[in-house]
């Protein structure tokens, strides 16, 4: 099967990212990124021997100072534009302290329903994914491209 790949194909790396839902009732936590001015959730890409569950922990500790333990999977996100898959998890608290980090400006709850204006649409629908309470995981793509996920969305 790899003879019908491309040598473009065989070369492409794949990367896989996490991230993590934390709910405390309709409240949903989201950090203020450093970087772009946007709310998200905690997460961000896999390293090198890292298992999915321990990228999960780092992530969430790296950016909001909270120690959390996987509940489920919600979601499986392809970003073809970015040669990335996102595994998404509904998490709950099991510790650490709620802080500003080097990665989050800030990490504050926010009802569901009423999430700030400039928080990543890739993040939203992940939310909404959360919301919906199916048994099993959501598939979906997320195909915007970073420009086209950082434009606000009007009043």
């Amino acid at each position: 099967m790899s003879d019908a790949l491309t040598p473009m194909a065989r070369s492409a790396q794949l990367r896989v990212a996490v991230s993590a839902l934390i709910f405390d009732g309709e409240h949903i936590l989201l950090a203020l990124r450093r970087d772009i001015d946007w709310w998200n959730l905690p997460g961000g890409g896999m390293e090198l021997g890292e298992t999915v569950e321990e990228a999960v922990r780092r992530e969430v500790h790296e950016e909001t100072g909270l120690l959390v333990a996987i509940e489920r999977l919600v979601g499986v996100y392809s970003k073809p534009q970015k040669q990335e898959v996102v595994l998404t998890f509904r998490c709950r608290i099991e510790g650490g302290e709620l802080t500003a980090t080097e990665e989050s400006r800030e990490c504050r709850f926010f009802l569901s329903s009423v999430l700030p204006r400039n928080t990543l649409p890739k993040h939203r629908q992940r939310i909404e994914d959360a919301l919906l309470g199916q048994p099993q995981a959501v598939i979906r793509d997320q195909r915007a491209s970073a420009e086209e996920d950082q434009r606000l969305p009007p009043e």
